[in-house]
């Protein structure tokens, strides 16, 4: 059984793995960089220093910090060295079948993502503090965008983002729940519900969380750029 799954598994990857275009390799190069997303991430912030008081939007950093540092170090710290599976990029049985862009090879072992992990993990924690359709919509695009990035770079498998999706997620909604305690015993008078159109259940106006997709489309437009001049100097 087990023996089967990990054969589906790296013929999924070689069937989402990489292409023939330079363009897309410098797309999906820009993807999986944390610095191409900085403009998102502060527009994420800005939506809630404009909503929220500095102690409360302090307390959710610190709990986006814990939700990451969760995620991070369940793959990283424990399961990464305890299983230690090979990533494909240096798996012996995929030697010259797996795409890999600019040599890029990543650490011996892959299981499970750690871009995945902490990607969900913000993009639940975040939705649920939100409590915007499109911000979570676009929070879920931004995590199945980086999470993809590390396949088609050939440095993990489906199966390593679908186990780091689940724990990621599960990160983050305990984390909410975390934060939720808290709020109610460090805010007891901003745990009512808002019923005012202007603002979403959670307090954040709406007219200014519209502002986070805008920021992800420019972030998009931006790596479309980097990847035509990747593909230009390549």
């Amino acid at each position: 059984m087990l023996e089967s799954l990990v054969h589906l598994d790296q013929q999924l990857l070689l069937l989402l793995n990489g292409s023939d275009s330079v363009y897309w390799d410098g797309f999906w190069v820009s993807i999986t960089r944390v610095a191409t997303w900085i403009f998102f991430y502060l527009f994420l912030l800005l939506v809630l220093l404009r909503s929220y008081d500095y102690r409360r939007v302090g307390l959710i950093v610190l709990m986006v910090g814990l939700a990451i540092l969760l995620a991070d170090q369940g793959a990283s710290g424990i399961c990464k060295p305890l299983v230690q599976r090979f990533r494909p990029s240096h798996e012996p049985a995929l030697a010259g079948l797996v795409d890999l862009v600019d040599g890029r090879r990543g650490g011996l072992y892959g299981f499970f993502s750690s871009h995945a992990a902490n990607g969900f993990a913000i993009c639940t924690l975040l939705s649920l503090i939100y409590r915007h359709t499109w911000v979570t919509l676009t929070l879920v695009a931004y995590a199945l965008l980086s999470s993809y990035s590390r396949i088609y770079l050939g440095l993990h498998y489906p199966g390593d983002i679908l186990v780091g999706t689940l724990w990621g997620t599960l990160c983050g909604f305990g984390v909410y729940r975390f934060y939720c305690h808290l709020h109610d015993r460090l805010f007891p008078s901003n745990s009512t519900q808002y019923f005012s159109d202007a603002y979403t259940t959670s307090g954040v106006l709406r007219s200014d969380a519209h502002l986070i997709p805008m920021a992800f489309s420019l972030t998009l437009v931006y790596v479309c750029f980097r990847a035509l001049f990747y593909a230009i100097y390549h």
